[in-house]
């Protein structure tokens, strides 16, 4: 079994063309970039270790939320619940 190097994932809004654009970078490449940047680290534990359906939504409203903090012309189109759903 063939395993892949480690990757980090960019996610970016380009406003011009309206797309959402993933991007796979080497963790190496982004270390001097993200020196020194703020940084919001998920603790897996508090999430008994459980990357499931929940936790990917929220995950990916909270990356849709940050995106919009600096382009706000995203907002209109994003309708996400924020909060846990029972």
């Amino acid at each position: 079994m063939t395993i892949d190097p480690p990757r980090s994932v960019v996610l970016n809004y380009d406003q011009d063309s309206q797309t959402l654009n993933v991007q796979l970078v080497g963790p190496a490449k982004l270390a001097s970039f993200l020196a020194g940047k703020f940084t919001v680290p998920i603790l897996l534990d508090e999430f008994d270790f459980r990357l499931d359906d929940a936790f990917a939504r929220r995950l990916g409203a909270a990356m849709l939320s940050l995106i919009a903090l600096g382009q706000p012309d995203i907002k209109r189109y994003i309708s996400v619940t924020h909060d846990p759903i029972d």
